[in-house]
C-alpha cells in the first residue's frame, strides 16, 4: 500500500503520531509532507498554497497513491481544487484537536474562518478519525452550533453526515522506560509536563502553589515543570519558578534535552499533574502514567474518559480548585512520608500493540472500499 500523509501544522503530538504510523506499518510505502508548527492562522489556511505551487511538493502530490491521510489542519478542500488527482483518493482526516473547544486567550478573536475550514476539510474525508470521544463530540457540537448561525442556504444534515463518518482511535504512545527503584525517603515528586502555553493552565498551577504555601503544614515536595516552551511564554512561569526555588521545591525545569532524559524524569515522578483548560487526548499525562506516575487531573475535558473519579479532582474556578488540589497533594505527601507508598496510576492501553491493528484495519478497509472520491 502506498500512502500519502499530510501534516499541515506539525506540532510535537502530530509528529509523534505520524512517526508511530510509519514505524508501525513500515511495510507500506509512506510519503509524508509536513509544515512547521508556527504561524497558526497562515498554516491552516495557507498550507494548500504552500504545497500545491512549490515544484518539489507538487511532484509528490501528483504521484499515484492508494490512500490519502491528512490531519484536520490541512485545508483539504482547497488542496483538492489545486491538485485534482487528490480528489480521487480514499481519504481519512485525523483530528488531533478541533477549533471549537479551545479556550480563548485575551489576545485571540473567535476563529470562525478556521472553524469553517475544518468543517470543509471534514466534508472532504471519507472517514474522520478522532483521538477521543471528547474531541469528536465537541467538534460535532461546535460545527452544528456554527452552522446554525449562518443566515441562510445551509444544507440540512451536514452534522449527521460528519457523525456517520466519525471513528475514535487515540494517538499511540511510545514505549515507556522502566521505572527506577523509588527512594522512599525522597519527597513527593510531581511532574507537570505540558506545553508552556495559557491553555495548559499555568495560572491554575500558580494558584495551586500559593494554596500549598498558605497551608500551616509545609510538606516535603519536589516539582518537575517540563515541556515545550515558545517565544511568547505566559508570565506565570516566572512566578512559578521563583516560588519553587524559594521554597526548595524545584526539580527539573524547562525543556529536557533528550527523549531519554524526559522518560527518566517521568519514571522518577510519583504524580502526573494536569491543570489544563484544553486537552483532547492528554498525551503528556498518559505518557507519565505509562511510566508509573499516579494521574491527578481535572474532572473536565478528555480526562474522565481515561481515568476514574478518584484520579480526577473536581473542576472548579481556579482558587477553589487550587484548594481542593492542594489538599490532595498534602494527603499524598503525608502518605509517602509515613512510608505507605504511592500506588502507580492505571491508564488505558494506548500502546502500538493495542492500537496498531485498529489503524491497519481502518486504513486497509478505506483503501479497498472502492471510493472514487469523497462525498
Amino acid at each position: 500500500m502506498k500512502v500519502l500523509l499530510l501534516s499541515g501544522y506539525d506540532a510535537q503530538s502530530h509528529q509523534h503520531w505520524r512517526q508511530q504510523l510509519c514505524q508501525g506499518l513500515q511495510q507500506w510505502q509512506w510519503q509524508c509532507l509536513s509544515l512547521p508548527a508556527r504561524y497558526f492562522s497562515w498554516r491552516q489556511r495557507g498550507n494548500s498554497l504552500s504545497w500545491a505551487f512549490a515544484p518539489e511538493s507538487r511532484a509528490i502530490l501528483d504521484q499515484p497513491y492508494d490512500l490519502l491521510l491528512c490531519t484536520s489542519m490541512v485545508d483539504l478542500a482547497a488542496l483538492r481544487g489545486f491538485v485534482p488527482a487528490l480528489a480521487k483518493l480514499p481519504t481519512l482526516v485525523y483530528f488531533h484537536e478541533n477549533q471549537f473547544a479551545y479556550p480563548q486567550s485575551g489576545a485571540q478573536h473567535p476563529a470562525v474562518e478556521t472553524q469553517l475550514t475544518s468543517i470543509y476539510s471534514a466534508l472532504c474525508g471519507n472517514v474522520l478519525v478522532f483521538n477521543s470521544r471528547y474531541n469528536r463530540d465537541s467538534f460535532l457540537a461546535g460545527a452544528g452550533a456554527l452552522l446554525k448561525k449562518m443566515p441562510d442556504k445551509v444544507p440540512a444534515g451536514i452534522v449527521d453526515q460528519l457523525e456517520a463518518r466519525a471513528r475514535v482511535i487515540p494517538v499511540p504512545l511510545a514505549a515507556a522506560a522502566s521505572p527506577p527503584a523509588q527512594d522512599p525517603a525522597a519527597p513527593l515528586t510531581i511532574v507537570w509536563n505540558h506545553r508552556w502555553e495559557y491553555d495548559k493552565g499555568p495560572a491554575r498551577l500558580l494558584a495551586l502553589l500559593q494554596a500549598l504555601l498558605n497551608r500551616a503544614e509545609r510538606p516535603s515536595l519536589r516539582f518537575h515543570i517540563v515541556g515545550q516552551r515558545f517565544r511568547r511564554c505566559p508570565p506565570q512561569f516566572e512566578q512559578i519558578q521563583g516560588l519553587l526555588e524559594d521554597n526548595g521545591w524545584l526539580g527539573q525545569w524547562g525543556y529536557l534535552p533528550s527523549r531519554q532524559a524526559y522518560w527518566q524524569c517521568l519514571a522518577g515522578s510519583d504524580v502526573a499533574l494536569s491543570t489544563a483548560e484544553h486537552d483532547f487526548q492528554g498525551l503528556a499525562v498518559l505518557e507519565a502514567v505509562a511510566a508509573g506516575a499516579l494521574p491527578l487531573v481535572p474532572r473536565r475535558l478528555v480526562y474522565p474518559e481515561w481515568f476514574g473519579a478518584e484520579q480526577c479532582y473536581p473542576s472548579a474556578e481556579p482558587l477553589a480548585e487550587a484548594e481542593q488540589l492542594a489538599g490532595r497533594l498534602l494527603a499524598l505527601a503525608q502518605r509517602k512520608a509515613q512510608g505507605l507508598g504511592i500506588v502507580s496510576g492505571q491508564g488505558p492501553d494506548f500502546s502500538w500493540r493495542a492500537l496498531g491493528p485498529r489503524y491497519r484495519t481502518l486504513f486497509e478497509d478505506a483503501a479497498g472500499s472502492g471510493y472514487d472520491s469523497a462525498p
